[in-house]
């Protein structure tokens, strides 16, 4: 039985038409990339594991595709699979451990309802003088902090227990977790020791760092490669995508934010996608924010809720920043931040008001004057620049400022483009304090608006402009001298390769919309002239080679 084709989840076929308008995009954009000065860089499709592993996250890790060695690996696990097996045991002995802590610290059982941040660092600060907390038990600091607040939750709160039951539900499924994380990790590290590049960013980083021998900085450089991500398939969303990058590294000019935005209102206005909104935050507003509401080190907990003021509103952000154990106290602080509103110039008044006493937030609000009075001074054609004091993407690397694009209001569409300032995203490869700021753009979301919105130039697929009848051998090389000639003008021509009936020739003509077709035969080889018709009006012209040519440019 024959095998029914298929392709991978999350990944796409492209027609011709659907390839020549991503190429327009691509066209667009590559042509305002150099028109700014950028020069083109390209990096493998996989990379060493060691290079992209641990740069984008936990959630960001299981995303990446690893690539499996190639040879007889199973030999190399069999220890480790016993290896983990008394690993397991090892992670039963740190929640006993726990409960012998508390027990040892009577004080420790009332304090939960005191204090659950008191309970939880106690419990913690015993646990490091025990010397129990290390890469052999547990890989990270959030599963050992999963295993103290599992403990808290199941065994103070709900059952008000000192020693943990270990067959307790909730305990066996973190325990099992944490385990099968350890058992991927190991086992993962002994088969695979490549992975398909997750982003541009991290290849880039890693370049400018092997190369920064022959890299003149400030270095100007775009890149369009495919990434990959072993995400969740749904629209707009893809296992194998494009991504479109320009970045500067080597200067911490805000002259070059200021011309990213110009870079993005060229892009979009030479789409004729107009009216796009540039919305622009920095991080140091952020962490002036939090430094204000006294939640320096709940900075992610607090910008993840802020972000999500547009979508759930303000009662059910502020419940949020609760559970996370940001203070009332704290939360009402934010109250101006909620009622921010109005133009750039004026959210920047109120933004002066509420981090008058941090450092960091001040000099937040000075860079986003100063980039917003230039782009005030040079104007943009047909985008528009909007300060979001709720945006924060990529608060891992990022430093400075944030940018998120975002389509026309009348289109339900994403971000159509993002990026920001990263002071030292070199650093993770040993190359400390060089700045860098970047741009993405979406092709996909930007593919999908302007196919919306029937903003594609109808030129933009048409690709044969004249297709030569074939009637046999001899006419067959008579119009191929001819064909090659209009190539040299620059003219799209070919040859149907056989000498079929003329009805099919023709037919394929119009299935594919060639606009012309050439018939040769004896009379028009004896005069050295071509008979050119028309498939949209259907006239016909008997024409010179010369005049054939400037009929159909």
């Amino acid at each position: 039985m024959a095998q029914k084709p298929s392709i991978p989840k999350g990944t796409r076929d492209f027609n011709p038409e659907q390839v020549a308008k991503r190429n327009y995009i691509f066209n667009t954009i590559r042509g305002a990339f150099e028109t700014y000065g950028f020069q083109p860089i390209e990096t493998p499709s996989f990379e060493n594991s060691e290079t992209l592993m641990g740069k984008y996250g936990e959630e960001g890790d299981r995303l990446i595709f690893k690539i499996l060695d190639s040879g007889e690996y199973f030999d190399k696990v069999k220890d480790d699979v016993v290896e983990l097996s008394n690993y397991k045991e090892a992670l039963e002995i740190l929640f006993q451990t726990i409960g012998e802590i508390v027990v040892k610290h009577n004080d420790l059982k009332d304090s939960y309802y005191k204090d659950y941040e008191s309970l939880f660092t106690k419990i913690k600060s015993n646990i490091k003088e025990k010397r129990l907390y290390n890469n052999d038990i547990v890989d990270s600091v959030e599963d050992f902090d999963s295993i103290i607040k599992m403990f808290i939750e199941v065994n103070v709160l709900a059952q008000y227990k000192l020693i943990p039951n270990l067959r307790h539900k909730e305990i066996s499924t973190l325990l099992n977790k944490i385990y099968n994380k350890r058992i991927n990790k190991r086992l993962t590290n002994q088969i695979s020791s490549k992975a398909l590049r997750y982003d541009l960013t991290v290849p880039f980083a890693r370049y400018v760092v092997q190369h920064q021998n022959e890299i003149e900085f400030p270095f100007k450089r775009y890149q369009i490669q495919p990434v990959w991500r072993a995400d969740r398939p749904q629209k707009g969303r893809f296992r194998e995508f494009y991504q479109c990058d320009a970045d500067v590294v080597g200067s911490k000019s805000l002259w070059q934010e200021v011309e990213f935005i110009q870079l993005y209102d060229t892009v979009f206005s030479a789409l004729k996608l107009e009216g796009v909104t540039i919305k622009i935050n920095n991080r140091k507003i952020l962490s002036g924010i939090a430094e204000v509401i006294g939640a320096s080190d709940k900075l992610i907990d607090f910008t993840v809720a802020l972000d999500k003021l547009d979508k759930i509103g303000e009662a059910k952000v502020k419940e949020e920043m609760l559970s996370k154990g940001i203070s009332e106290d704290g939360i009402s602080k934010l109250q101006p931040l909620f009622n921010l509103s109005g133009t750039f110039e004026s959210q920047i008044t109120g933004l002066k008001g509420i981090l008058n006493t941090s450092e960091a937030g001040q000099k937040g609000i000075e860079e986003l004057a100063f980039i917003n009075n230039a782009i005030s001074e040079l104007g943009l054609s047909t985008a528009s620049l909007q300060l979001d004091v709720t945006l924060a993407r990529g608060l891992n690397y990022y430093t400075g400022a944030i940018f998120e694009v975002s389509a026309p209001e009348n289109v339900k569409m994403g971000s159509i483009g993002g990026g920001g300032r990263y002071d030292d995203l070199t650093g993770i490869f040993g190359m400390k304090d060089v700045s860098g700021v970047g741009i993405s753009f979406g092709l996909d979301r930007i593919y999908l608006v302007l196919e919306e919105l029937g903003l594609f130039p109808e030129t933009v697929t048409k690709n044969v402009a004249v297709l030569f009848i074939n009637f046999g051998e001899k006419e067959a090389l008579f119009s191929l001298k001819a064909i090659k000639q209009l190539r040299l003008q620059g003219i799209n021509a070919e040859l149907y390769p056989d000498a079929a009936k003329m009805k099919k020739q023709m037919n394929h003509a119009n299935k594919r919309a060639i606009p012309f077709v050439v018939l040769v035969g004896e009379e028009e080889i004896s005069s050295n002239t071509y008979t050119l018709k028309d498939m949209v009006s259907g006239e016909q012209f008997k024409l010179s080679l010369q005049q054939l040519i400037d009929h159909i440019k």
